[in-house]
């Protein structure tokens, strides 16, 4: 499984977010799910192929359920590159769901050998996909199984198609975003800031998931300086993009400081001084940053 993959998916399966994200794309903010509704489902389902027992997994998927009362699968599927063939995969996932629910209605006759359905079977419920699409292109093609395949004029009007539901992040308005209360609302700032500015300016919001956001962000920018400013974060209390990028603006400083001694331009003296640290303390943030002198 790719860094990214399990990046993204550690963010995701947070009951808060995973609520948040589906809430904001679908009711347009408003609480309709609420994390505690929420169930963890096995991502794995199996089928057949060429004779043999094959798996394929979901990113995530959840139960849905009030007051004992299953009201829908709801699966996250992440998207970094635009796949044409997503309406297929998704309906593959989502018939499997519907599979998994209709043999959990039906048992074995031990007269006949043939499986029968119970007498009272719990209703089945809808399963429901959302793809988060990641990429800085435009998903204009490939939303319905129809524009997949290579049907006829002819033939067009009779296979059933299948519509997917892609949610362009980078692409998000801000209004759209402001929908959102959980991390992901600095996930999906950040992608789309950085698809449309040079510099990414973050905003006042607390994390939650301090460490799963910065790891996503790390990976995603290809710079692990956002991953290594967790270990220079206070533990505990409240903390924003905005402390994050000070710790990071602080280390490129200290860096270069660092640099500038190590080539005999300037004394570990000055050094201090410029900054306004102490001898002392400057080299206990040199040893912070694994820097030796």
């Amino acid at each position: 499984m790719g860094e990214k993959d399990l990046s993204q998916k550690t963010l995701e399966d947070y009951n808060d977010v995973f609520a948040d994200i589906v809430n904001g794309c679908l009711f347009d903010g408003d609480d309709v799910i609420y994390e505690y509704e929420l169930e963890q489902e096995a991502q794995e389902s199996v089928y057949k192929a060429e004779g043999k027992l094959r798996e394929q997994r979901r990113d995530v998927v959840k139960l849905w359920r009030r007051n004992q009362i299953r009201l829908a699968l709801i699966g996250l599927e992440n998207q970094l590159e635009i796949d044409r063939y997503m309406p297929i995969r998704i309906m593959s996932y989502d018939a499997a769901n519907y599979r998994e629910q209709l043999n959990k209605q039906m048992f074995v006759d031990e007269t006949t050998g043939r499986q029968v359905l119970k007498s009272n079977p719990e209703p089945i419920c809808p399963v429901l996909t959302l793809v988060l699409y990641f990429g800085k292109i435009p998903w204009k093609k490939y939303r319905t199984l129809l524009e997949t395949v290579n049907a006829t004029p002819e033939l067009k009007p009779f296979p059933s198609d299948y519509k997917i539901n892609v949610v362009e992040v980078a692409f998000l308005t801000q209004d759209q975003i402001s929908r959102f209360k959980s991390d992901f609302r600095i996930v999906a700032d950040y992608f789309v800031q950085t698809r449309t500015n040079k510099d990414y300016i973050p905003t006042p919001q607390t994390m939650k998931h301090v460490h799963e956001v910065l790891q996503l962000l790390s990976v995603f920018a290809g710079d692990n300086r956002y991953e290594e400013a967790f270990n220079q974060l206070p533990k505990g209390g409240d903390i924003t993009m905005c402390e994050v990028l000070d710790k990071i603006e602080a280390r490129g400083e200290l860096n270069a400081f660092y640099k500038l001694i190590k080539k005999g331009r300037l004394t570990i003296e000055e050094a201090a001084q410029d900054i306004g640290m102490s001898i002392n303390e400057l080299l206990e943030n040199f040893k912070k940053l694994n820097l030796a002198l």
